[in-house]
């Protein structure tokens, strides 16, 4: 059964990773959807789409960028009818630095990606979602945005803030048939963490990636993906403002000495 079907869709950062995972498996449920990055690649995205007889759009948007976040919002409405689904899910890293390193400009790149980026996503799909009285927003936010440990200073506070814009937000749609969500993400391989991966093979500790979670293993795209499509979908009619760890269970514990099996 195909849980999106005829219902258009928005996705952020598509050109690799997550968001990638995300717009081929949102059109893989019937969703048309419009792939947004600044990377060129979302492209390739946008064509896998149609070679597997979907409906998709690539357009190269800066989401730092209002005036191209209402671009790529209309498109969706010009394109496709109308807009069912947006997923904010373009962000950066901003690194590992200590607090004596950062630059006001540090923290200027990372939030206007990751948390004004998201604001002004948010902001527009809204508009035309409670028009239509129905939508659901879903935004990326980090386990790095609930506990410490998890990611940088500026990473960390961005996605934290991913958390307290989407719970607000939800409070703001009360009554207009519009959800909104966040996905908070453990360690998953994607480009954006591509170099703790190759360290870690170049020195032979691959094996070792993860285990600081329950389930002992880093994350797929593709399983963040799915937690998308739930929230997106009807499935997840009556969830709305909650922040979703998809993480291998790292939240659910202080970091703790693993037993001996």
């Amino acid at each position: 059964m195909k849980r999106l079907e005829g219902k258009s869709a928005i996705v952020t950062g598509a050109a690799s990773g997550i968001g990638r995972a995300t717009a081929l498996l949102f059109a893989q449920h019937g969703a048309s959807v419009v792939c947004v990055d600044r990377a060129a690649e979302v492209e390739a995205t946008a064509v896998a789409i149609r070679q597997a007889g979907g409906r998709a759009i690539a357009l190269n948007k800066d989401v730092s960028n209002e005036s191209d976040v209402a671009e790529f919002i209309q498109a969706a409405v010009k394109e496709f009818g109308g807009l069912d689904i947006c997923y904010a899910n373009a962000g950066i890293s901003g690194g590992l630095p200590s607090m004596d390193e950062l630059g006001i400009e540090d923290w200027h790149r990372v939030l206007n990606i990751n948390l004004i980026g998201a604001f002004l996503t948010v902001k527009h799909a809204s508009r035309v979602m409670v028009k239509a009285k129905r939508g659901s927003i879903i935004c990326t936010a980090s386990v790095a945005g609930i506990r410490s440990g998890a990611g940088g200073i500026t990473y960390s506070a961005s996605k934290a803030g991913v958390i307290s814009l989407v719970q607000t937000v939800a409070n703001q749609l009360a009554g207009t048939g519009v959800r909104i969500n966040a996905i908070c993400p453990g360690l998953i391989e994607t480009g954006m963490t591509k170099p703790l991966f190759d360290r870690a093979r170049e020195r032979g500790n691959e094996h070792k990636i993860g285990q600081l979670n329950p389930l002992r293993r880093y994350g797929k795209p593709e399983e963040i993906a799915g937690a998308a499509l739930f929230l997106a979908s009807d499935d997840a009619s009556y969830v709305h403002g909650i922040a979703l760890p998809v993480d291998g269970g790292l939240t659910s514990s202080l970091p703790v000495v693993p037993p001996k099996m």
